[in-house]
């Protein structure tokens, strides 16, 4: 998807260097707001700060009816933003419904809505037709036109469902952060990453969980397009990053072998950086040699997967792992909670080039602490992140002050992208259209979808 929308925009000569020219910056831990970006100008509708040159569009709003005769459910979080037909975007949304919040889901606070769907197709549904409320919602947008051609719900029946990834076959891997087990308010056990299919048409997805992937508080994920090996953060404060080898590429379902990440010279390594924490800091810009380690009972009833790994196996340990990408051969991902002053830090992992195979043990992947800022003006509580046509990255923040889209330049630049003017809730799922002409971006809560468009190369020249 990444390499689609940098062709789109490849004649605009934002293709320089992309986040590869990041080594320049590695070494420092100083850094200043972008002189060259255009600042935020006030929104008069007190929704979206945004540059000059840059505009928006609401198009999705919580209890809208959708075409399937339900309702848009709250709590919007990540999104992917797959090509369609027709030059059609279709946008697949999260909802991070929990159980105690059924009344934003798309069935009607009463569940008056629920008889307009199979609920076989639900995966669970409940007691007493009260089914989970998570789950995702589909929606076909035209970018030429800025219009919202269709939206419906795609997948139903799950729980807490907050970030993802998309697939390079062109699917949305949905995860579920909730360890929720059978009792009283649930039918089934919660914990798993579902796939929800791309069409343009309205019905429910099959909610089959992916058991083999593990069993823990998912945040999100990312596939390597070479290998299709998928790679899983855990957004709890001593979590794991895993990496799930399938047992035959692109079929998820087959099922396959579940690993942890471990630095290779520092077993039991804890990656945050937290003053407290025992054994040594992690510096920034430094590279450390990796190995994975085997998970073994991924179904995890006690929800121990962190402690297997990290206590008895010596995988390394994060805070917070939440928003993962994909690009060019290298990953990325946010760990919301880490650094010195927990605002956050961003790390950049190189694979092996025999990675998953017996020949990884010669020429490990390495894995580098990329970002940990110093002050909050610079970047809080880092969550979902994308790299963008252009190659920077675009961090949504998630703190308890105004939220911004943060954009961090190949030298190692922020600057401030949007900012939340409307509430303190957190900006989610923020994705590029295939085309490179919109970018998208949730507002949480009360739950908006916004289209972000304009001369996306004079926002940053």
């Amino acid at each position: 998807m990444a390499l689609n929308r940098r062709e789109c925009l490849r004649s605009a000569g934002l293709m320089a260097t992309g986040m590869l020219g990041l080594d320049r910056y590695l070494a420092a831990e100083e850094v200043r707001p972008s002189p060259r970006v255009a600042p935020l100008e006030p929104d008069p509708q007190g929704i979206l700060d945004l540059p000059q040159g840059l505009t928006y569009r609401i198009f999705s709003r919580t209890g809208q009816q959708m075409d399937d005769g339900l309702l848009v459910p709250g709590l919007h979080d990540g999104m992917a933003a797959l090509p369609g037909k027709n030059g059609l975007t279709v946008l697949i949304r999260n909802h991070e419904i929990d159980f105690e919040k059924s009344h934003l889901s798309a069935f009607g606070e009463g569940f008056e809505l629920l008889n307009r769907v199979d609920q076989r197709l639900l995966y669970d549904r409940g007691h007493g037709n009260r089914p989970a409320c998570g789950g995702t919602t589909t929606l076909v947008y035209d970018t030429k036109k800025q219009q919202l051609q269709s939206h419906f719900l795609s997948l139903g029946g799950t729980a807490s469902n907050c970030a993802g990834g998309p697939t390079p076959w062109g699917t949305w891997l949905s995860c579920e952060e909730t360890i929720e087990r059978t009792g009283p308010r649930a039918s089934r056990d919660h914990g798993y990453i579902f796939q929800v299919r791309k069409t343009q048409r309205p019905g429910l997805s099959s909610p089959i969980p992916y058991r083999a992937m593990g069993r823990f508080r998912h945040e999100a994920v990312a596939v390597d397009p070479q290998t299709d090996i998928v790679y899983e953060t855990e957004d709890v404060e001593d979590g794991l990053i895993y990496r799930f080898l399938p047992e035959k590429p692109g079929n998820l379902q087959r099922g396959g072998r579940l690993q942890a990440l471990c630095l290779r010279d520092q077993p039991g390594a804890c990656l945050r950086n937290w003053p407290d924490d025992r054994g040594p800091k992690i510096s920034v810009g430094q590279r450390y040699a990796t190995e994975w380690v085997p998970i073994e009972n991924v179904e995890s009833p006690a929800d121990d997967l962190r402690y297997q790994g990290h206590v008895e196996k010596g995988a390394a340990q994060f805070a917070r792992a939440e928003g993962i990408w994909w690009d060019r051969g290298v990953l990325y991902w946010a760990c919301t909670t880490g650094g010195e002053k927990q605002f956050g830090q961003i790390w950049r992992y190189r694979p092996s080039p025999a990675e998953g195979r017996s020949q990884e043990d010669q020429s490990p992947g390495e894995v580098e602490l990329l970002f940990q800022p110093n002050h909050k003006r610079i970047l809080q509580n880092a969550d979902n992140l994308i790299v963008a046509p252009w190659g920077d990255l675009i961090v949504c923040e998630d703190s308890e002050d105004r939220d911004h889209l943060v954009g961090i330049t190949p030298d190692g630049t922020f600057y401030r992208l949007a900012r939340n003017a409307m509430n303190h809730s957190e900006l989610t799922g923020s994705t590029f259209s295939a085309d490179g002409t919109t970018l998208f971006v949730n507002i949480q809560d009360p739950g908006m979808t916004l289209a972000i468009t304009g001369n996306w190369p004079n926002v940053t020249s």
